[in-house]
């Protein structure tokens, strides 16, 4: 794989970052703003009003704009929608107050125990691939078994910043060597698809558009059990079974942290495990 700068991938054994751009709704939107985060969670106002330890009447205002919420009632009903960091920052912003939570960047100083962290965690997970992802698969950082992941793949797919999502099902990404694409992919955009029901994105909804593309149309036959079956995928060494794991800060209260993702694979068998044994130099 070719070395990547730090507005990607990384190179393989080492870790690059990058920043977020926070995301800005003008104020005096609220009501809007407020009705449309309701439905996207099927709630009633009645509903919604319990959570936030409000009345049904007073949240009928907030959303007809009869009534300017305080900061407080704001705060209460981002958490009561179940919204991430940058949501709840866009709801107090419609609402004309200040953003809550912070951004930073993963290069500044007050995020280097962080990142010290994340480098020793890509590094323990060797000979295993791991990499570090935000949303929508944008890769910031990986370890040194991930060229499993990217050989043979076009360079174009490898030109910073990576999508790991469009890599793993792209004709001329990993997709060729996946044994099992038709399930691995049908995993990877049922996934996706969960994410926009929960979070509403035009741009979400045009990339799964595009990754839908990439999937052969299957129906699931009288073997399919509703979740991923290991990835099968070819290398020169043999065929690779992989399960993956996805961890992310559950109690993060900076938005670049909240939004990152380590996804970590691991062996499903012994051949699997002594291949990538095999491919980084390391021993059991």
């Amino acid at each position: 794989m070719p070395g990547n700068t730090s507005q990607g991938m990384a190179r393989p054994g080492t870790v690059g970052y990058n920043y977020l751009v926070s995301t800005i709704v003008e104020p005096n939107r609220f009501p809007s703003e407020l009705r449309r985060w309701r439905g996207a969670r099927r709630l009633s106002q009645l509903e919604l009003a319990i959570r936030a330890g409000t009345t049904q009447r007073h949240l009928s205002f907030m959303e007809r704009g009869r009534s300017r919420p305080g900061r407080a009632i704001v705060v209460r009903l981002a958490e009561s929608l179940g919204l991430s960091l940058r949501e709840r920052n866009a709801l107090l912003l419609a609402a004309g107050y200040a953003p809550v939570f912070p951004e930073s960047g993963l290069d500044e100083p007050m995020l280097r125990p962080v990142r010290d962290a994340l480098d020793s965690i890509l590094e323990g997970h060797l000979p295993y691939p791991a990499l570090i992802i935000r949303p929508y698969g944008e890769v910031v950082a990986v370890n040194s078994a991930v060229d499993v992941l990217t050989e043979g793949a076009a360079e174009e797919l490898l030109e910073p910043p990576v999508n790991m999502l469009r890599l793993a099902l792209h004709p001329q990404g990993m997709a060729r060597r996946v044994e099992n694409l038709a399930d691995w992919g049908r995993h990877i955009i049922e996934n996706l698809r969960t994410r926009a029901l929960k979070s509403p994105d035009p741009r979400l909804d045009e990339f799964l558009a595009e990754l839908e593309g990439y999937v052969p149309a299957t129906a699931p036959g009288p073997d399919h059990l509703g979740f991923a079956v290991p990835l099968r995928l070819r290398c020169d060494e043999g065929e690779l079974r992989l399960l993956t794991t996805l961890t992310s800060f559950a109690t993060a209260v900076d938005i670049t942290l909240a939004e990152l993702h380590l996804e970590a694979f691991l062996p499903a068998d012994g051949a699997t495990a002594e291949i990538l044994r095999a491919r980084t130099g390391r021993t059991p």
